[in-house]
C-alpha cells in the first residue's frame, strides 16, 4: 500500500504537534484512485511506479509555481515532453533513426556476447519497468531494450537506438529508487537527444578519425573504451561537456515528469564522489571522465529551481526497490561463492617417469619410440 506524506502536511505537523510526537501518516483509501498533486496536470504523468512511498525532499520546499513552465514547445517546456524534437537532423546529424537502431543493435550483440548478464526475472523485470516508465516520460523516439549486466562497477550506458544496459553495481550502490532512476534518466536523455550520432557527425565534419558514413558492415575505426570487459566506440560513451550538460538538463525533466524527486540525481553523485575519495575505484571509468563537478551540480540545482515547479510529493523510494536490491545482493553473493569454489578446485596434471624418480627431464618428450621390426633376425 502506498504511503503518501504531502510536504504541506509534514510542515503543519512539525509546527503544531508537541516535540517528540510522531507525525500522523495519512493512508489513502485503496478503493479510491489516488488524486494527483495540484501542481500536476492530469496528463503530466503518463505512468507512475506502484507501491510508492512519497516523501518530502531534502532541499528547502519550493512553493508551487506553474509560471516556471515555459509553454513554448522548446526543451525548456516540461509540459511538451514527448512532443519536442531534441535530437536534431540535417547538417547537425547525418544519421536516420533507422541507422541508429541498426548501429546500436550490432553493438548490443557484441555486448551480450562479451559480458555476463543478470537473468533473474524479478530483477530484470523491475529494472526494465523503471526504465520504460522514464522512456514514456521522455523525448525518445525509439523503443528501448533494457537489460542488467552482472558487474560490480557502478555504471550504466545506452547505445544508439535504445539498447540500454544497467550494471548490477549501480542498483546495489543506490539507496533509493529515485537515485537509480536519476542515472537511468540521464542515459535515456543521451539517446533521446541522439548525442552519439550528433557527435559522430561533428567528427566527420572535422575530418577526425575514419568513421564510416553509413553503418553497414565493417568496424568503426576510431578510439574505443573498455566497459565491463568489452570495447565500445568512445563516441558512444564519452560525450562533450555540452552534451553531458544537456543530458543532465533533460534527465532531470524526465525524472520530474515520471514523478521522481530530481534532487536524488544530484545527491547520488555527491555520495559517490565521497565514496570515491575514501576508496578510489568506486566510480566506473565511464563516470569518472565526466564527474559531477561542483559547477555542474550547482547548475543542475539552479535548473531544478528555475524550470521545475515544486510538487507537494515526490517518489523517493519503494518497498519493491528494497526487495529487489536485497534479492540481487543474495544472487551476487551466491555467484561469488560458486566462483570461489570453482577457483579452488584441484587441477590435474600429467606426471612423467622422471617426476617419480626425482630426476629432471632431459627431453621434452620421454615417450618410447617405435621402430620397425627387423624380419631378418626372426629367421
Amino acid at each position: 500500500m502506498a504511503l503518501i506524506v504531502p510536504a504541506s502536511l509534514a510542515q503543519d505537523q512539525s509546527q503544531s504537534q508537541p516535540a517528540g510526537t510522531p507525525p500522523t501518516v495519512t493512508k489513502p483509501d485503496s478503493s479510491k484512485p489516488e488524486s494527483k498533486p495540484d501542481s500536476v496536470k492530469p496528463d503530466d504523468t503518463k505512468a507512475a511506479p506502484s507501491d510508492t512511498t512519497a516523501v518530502q525532499g531534502d532541499p528547502p520546499v519550493q512553493e508551487p509555481d506553474d509560471s516556471k513552465v515555459k509553454h513554448d514547445g522548446s526543451k525548456n517546456d516540461v509540459d511538451a515532453i514527448g512532443n519536442r524534437k531534441v535530437g536534431g537532423r540535417g547538417m547537425g546529424n547525418w544519421y536516420s533513426l533507422e541507422t541508429e537502431i541498426r548501429m546500436g543493435k550490432e553493438y548490443s550483440q557484441q555486448v551480450e556476447a562479451s559480458v555476463k548478464m543478470v537473468n533473474d526475472p524479478v530483477v530484470t523485470e523491475y529494472v526494465n519497468r523503471i526504465g520504460q516508465n522514464l522512456v514514456r516520460n521522455s523525448d525518445a523516439q525509439v523503443p528501448f531494450t533494457i537489460k542488467v549486466i552482472d558487474s560490480d562497477e557502478v555504471n550504466a550506458f545506452a547505445l544508439p537506438g535504445g539498447f540500454f544496459y544497467v550494471n548490477s553495481g549501480l542498483l546495489l550502490a543506490a539507496d533509493e529508487e529515485a537515485e537509480l532512476a536519476g542515472v537511468m534518466a540521464h542515459e535515456i536523455a543521451h539517446v533521446a537527444a541522439r548525442h552519439a550520432t550528433r557527435q559522430i557527425t561533428r567528427a566527420q565534419w572535422a575530418n577526425i578519425g575514419t568513421i564510416p558514413l553509413i553503418f553497414v558492415g565493417g568496424g568503426i575505426g576510431y578510439a574505443v573504451r573498455s566497459v565491463a570487459g568489452l570495447a565500445l566506440p568512445m563516441t558512444f560513451l564519452s560525450f562533450s561537456r555540452g552534451f553531458e550538460a544537456e543530458a543532465d538538463y533533460l534527465g532531470l525533466q524526465y525524472m520530474y515528469k515520471s514523478g521522481y524527486d530530481p534532487q536524488a540525481f544530484i545527491s547520488f553523485f555527491e555520495k559517490l564522489q565521497a565514496k570515491e575519495k575514501r576508496k578510489p575505484g568506486t566510480l566506473a571509468r565511464a563516470f569518472s571522465t565526466h564527474p559531477q563537478t561542483p559547477d555542474r551540480i550547482e547548475k543542475s540545482q539552479e535548473e531544478i529551481g528555475r524550470i521545475l515547479p515544486a510538487r507537494p510529493q515526490y517518489v523517493v523510494s519503494t518497498s519493491e526497490f528494497d526487495d529487489v536490491k536485497s534479492r540481487l545482493a543474495t544472487i551476487e553473493n551466491r555467484h561469488k561463492v560458486l566462483d570461489d569454489k570453482e577457483g579452488s578446485k584441484p587441477s590435474l596434471r600429467r606426471t612423467s617417469s622422471s617426476d617419480k624418480s626425482g630426476k629432471d627431464d632431459k627431453t621434452d618428450d620421454d615417450r618410447p619410440t617405435l621402430k620397425r621390426r627387423d624380419d631378418t633376425k626372426q629367421n
